[in-house]
């Protein structure tokens, strides 16, 4: 089997976080700056892929509130400007299901993750590239990155859940 090269079309994926707000609404927010490469072989096998973020583009649609997760409460921009992941497993699991393992560091904490992976399809764009869908689902529990900030509400409740959901709508560009 060949082994390929793939880069991340950023300009064709999205990054993004769900969180729970005084646990009875949900805030979504994404990255607007990230990388990423996949080495594998022709049916994904193999994989080995790696991800960066720039934690400074973090966008969750509310200046304020960005401010206040670039800041030392929680990503702390300023020491940790980047998240990464690196991944340490890619099983297939059904036709188009994969199982993705791998190591999250944020704000310099390392954890293994895993994420279910959804294969869409490969296509050949208008231009000629060879081009790779997937869609990702996770969650953690931000807790254990480090990110602890929270404050409590008139009836005792968190203002913001640990659980935080991860998704990604990933195209891949065939190098």
């Amino acid at each position: 089997m060949t082994t390929n090269k793939w880069a991340i079309d950023a300009s064709h994926s999205e990054i993004q976080f769900k969180i729970k707000h005084l646990v009875i609404t949900t805030v979504t927010g994404h990255f607007t700056s990230f990388n990423g490469a996949m080495e594998a072989d022709d049916d994904f096998s193999n994989a080995h892929i790696n991800f960066e973020a720039d934690v400074n583009s973090i966008s969750t649609n509310n200046e304020q509130r960005d401010t206040h997760l670039k800041s030392a409460d929680f990503f702390d921009v300023e020491k940790f400007p980047k998240l990464s992941f690196r991944s340490t497993g890619f099983e297939k699991k059904g036709d188009d299901e994969f199982e993705l393992t791998g190591d999250l560091s944020i704000r310099d904490i390392m954890r293994q993750v895993t994420f279910t992976v959804e294969y869409g399809g490969t296509a050949t764009d208008p231009w000629g590239q060879v081009k790779a869908g997937f869609e990702l689902k996770g969650k953690i529990n931000r807790k254990d990155f480090g990110l602890t900030w929270n404050a409590l509400t008139e009836a005792g409740g968190a203002l913001v859940s640990d659980e935080v959901k991860l998704a990604a709508n990933i195209q891949l560009v065939k190098q």
